[in-house]
Formats: structure tokens, C-alpha cells, sequence
């Protein structure tokens, strides 16, 4: 069946169920009316004394006034039967008419959303369950128009990032073939690093995809969290040196240590990528601190910095992939560390969030705490 032909079919099955409702109910009508005005007729007549096929003053006899009966009441309700349908075939047209329409309009939208055309809304019926319908598809034409946003702007930001590795390569090799490049050390290892750089920006998108599939690897085991945040600070403290910051690692209690179930790669990709946001975004001076605990929500880690703070408006934004701040201090990120850090901390269960300071901001690491029951 085509999709032209649908409605006109949908509109024909309308009509007809009408009509067969109505002539169902009219047939009803015809023959219990019939058959319960002539019982209760011969009831009457019989309780005024006329016996059957007796006359009377008049001559007239009970069969005779049955026939009469008979003749005027079935064409009048054959008539009244004709009416009835003739009613039912005007009031289904109007309705199914009426129904159809909001369905029509329906289709139509889905219709424009499968070609891409996300601008125009569904305007809701007054019916309220096609309303609600209405109401739904254009949840759905919203949300499919932030995706294919979110997909464009991310075919562009992965462009713009891998351009700038690709044109260094290339540019490279073609100074080492004419000649205009003399081999060396120093060229094969820019050439190197650019290559390095490209390759993690496809492993950090593969891992971004499956993580938002959910179809990452993760291998859980019960480990101290604190202990996993301490780790990663030591490891990534030579850079805070370098870049004159001071790294404060404070593990809490050691006697309640924050035990948790996950896979300690993973949470130490997590605390790394929200350590290097802070390296990038705390200017020299400044002080970062890493604190570990265990709270109603679970185990935590905090990271402070003591950078420019965080607009309120893009609070949520920050987790978005590429996204870079109206400072510009993303310029030398490729945008999708904490993109990578919420969805890591999302699949162990917890979550990534930020809070703002009088001076910089606070990203928490949460994780539910090891069930020991």
C-alpha cells in the first residue's frame, strides 16, 4: 500500500465503521420495534374486550387493525431506519474528516523530519489525545534538530582540529621531497608529534562514541578512590611544577578510606582529564587542590583551581564535545576532556559536575560508594 493512498484508505474504514455501527443499531431498532409495538398493541386491544376476529358496534376486528398496524408502522420505521443512515453517513464524512486531518498533518511532519526539515512544528489538534501525540512528535522533531546541530558542529570542530596536524605533516614532507627541508632529528620528531597528536584525537572520539553507546570496556574491581586521585596527581605533578602551580593533594581520612567498584584505568582517565583542565585554565601562581571524601552522594573527589571561573551560562556547556570558552583558554585543548570525564564517571554509575568559587571553579568526581552488604 502507498503512502498516498493510506489516508483516503484509513478515511473509507472510518466511514464504513460508522455506517455499520448505525445500521447495526437501526436493524436493532426495526425488528424489536416491530416485534415489541405489535405484542404490546394485541395487549392493549385485547384488554379493551376485542376478542380475536370478533366485531364490535364499529365492525372492525383485531387482525383488521393489526394489518393497519402493520402497514403504517414498518414504513415508518424503514423510513426512520433510512434517516438514521443518511444521519450516520454525514456525521462519520465530518469526523473522520475532522480525525484524519491532525493525522494527515502528523505524517507530513514525520515526512519533513526523515528529509531533515526540523523548522516546522506540529500545530496540536484540540482533540487531547492527538494533542499529546502532537505534543511528542515535536519533542521528538526538537530533539533530533540538537543532534543533527550537535553532529555539524561536531563534523566541523573535528576538521578544524585535524587540519592543523594534517597541513603540518604534509607540509613537512613536501619540504623533505623538494629538498627545501633537510632531514633531521628535530623534523622527524614535529612529524612524529603531529601524527601522535592525530592519533589521539581519534582515540579520544572512538572512546567518546562508545562511551555514549555504551558499549565501553569497563573491568570493575574494588579500589580506594582516594588512593586513585593521589596517583594521578603524583603523575601529572612535574607539569604543575613546570607551569609554576602548586598541586595540593589531600586524601581525607585514611581510616575510611572511599572504597569504590570500578575500573581503575577508566577513573584515572576521568581524574587526569579534570587535572589537566585545571593545569590549563589555573595562570601561573595559582593553586590547585584535590581532595578525596565520602558523603551522602558517595565517594568524591574535588578538584580546585584558582583560574578565571566559569561563566554561569556555561556551566553545562563546558561538558559539551569542542566546546571553548568565550576567554579562548580552550584554544590549546581539543575540547572533549571533560566531555570524556562525564560520560567515564556516568558509566561507573556517577557523575562529573562543576560548581563555581569566588576564584575559579570546583569540578567533583562522584562515585557510588562499595556495597558491603
Amino acid at each position: 500500500m502507498s503512502r498516498a493512498s493510506f489516508p483516503r484508505r484509513l478515511r473509507t474504514r472510518l466511514f464504513l465503521s460508522y455506517v455499520v455501527v448505525v445500521a447495526a443499531g437501526a436493524l436493532a431498532m426495526l425488528v424489536v420495534g416491530a416485534l415489541a409495538t405489535r405484542t404490546a398493541y394485541e395487549r392493549r386491544v385485547g384488554g379493551l374486550g376485542l376478542g380475536r376476529g370478533q366485531g364490535r358496534a364499529t365492525g372492525v376486528t383485531e387482525s383488521q387493525l393489526t394489518s393497519a398496524l402493520d402497514e403504517s408502522l414498518i414504513p415508518a420505521l424503514l423510513f426512520g431506519v433510512a434517516a438514521a443512515l443518511i444521519a450516520a453517513a454525514i456525521v462519520a464524512a465530518v469526523l473522520g474528516t475532522r480525525l484524519l486531518r491532525p493525522i494527515d498533518d502528523l505524517r507530513a511532519a514525520t515526512r519533513r523530519m526523515a528529509a531533515g526539515d526540523f523548522a516546522t512544528p506540529v500545530v496540536p489538534p484540540v482533540e487531547a489525545e492527538l494533542a499529546s501525540l502532537a505534543d511528542d512528535v515535536n519533542h521528538l522533531r526538537e530533539h533530533l534538530a540538537s543532534i543533527e546541530q550537535r553532529r555539524t558542529e561536531l563534523l566541523g570542530e573535528v576538521t578544524h582540529e585535524m587540519r592543523t596536524p594534517i597541513t603540518v605533516i604534509r607540509g613537512q614532507t613536501e619540504g623533505l621531497i623538494d629538498g627545501v627541508v633537510a632531514p633531521s632529528a628535530e623534523v622527524f620528531a614535529s612529524m612524529a608529534g603531529e601524527a601522535s597528536r592525530l592519533e589521539r584525537i581519534v582515540d579520544d572520539l572512538t572512546l567518546l562514541s562508545r562511551a555514549d553507546e555504551g558499549t565501553i570496556e569497563i573491568e570493575m574491581s574494588d579500589l580506594d578512590l582516594a588512593s586513585v586521585a593521589a596517583a594521578a596527581a603524583q603523575r601529572l605533578r612535574p607539569q604543575f611544577e613546570f607551569a609554576d602551580l602548586t598541586l595540593l593533594v589531600d586524601v581525607g581520612d585514611p581510616a575510611e578510606p572511599p572504597l569504590v567498584r570500578g575500573d581503575v584505568d577508566r577513573l584515572t582517565q576521568v581524574l587526569s582529564n579534570l587535572l589537566g583542565n585545571a593545569l590549563a585554565h589555573t595562570p601561573p601562581g595559582g593553586t590547585v587542590n584535590v581532595r578525596a571524601g565520602r558523603g551522602s552522594e558517595g565517594a568524591h573527589v574535588d578538584v580546585m583551581d584558582t583560574g578565571p571561573g566559569i561563566p554561569a551560562d556555561e556551566m553545562e556547556q563546558i561538558f559539551e564535545r569542542f566546546h571553548r570558552g568565550r576567554n579562548g583558554s580552550r584554544a590549546a585543548g581539543r575540547g572533549i576532556g571533560l566531555t570524556i570525564a562525564r560520560s567515564l564517571a556516568r558509566a561507573h554509575g556517577g557523575d562529573v559536575v562543576v560548581t563555581p568559587t569566588r576564584s575559579g571553579a570546583t569540578f567533583r568526581l562522584t562515585i557510588p560508594l562499595l556495597d558491603r552488604s
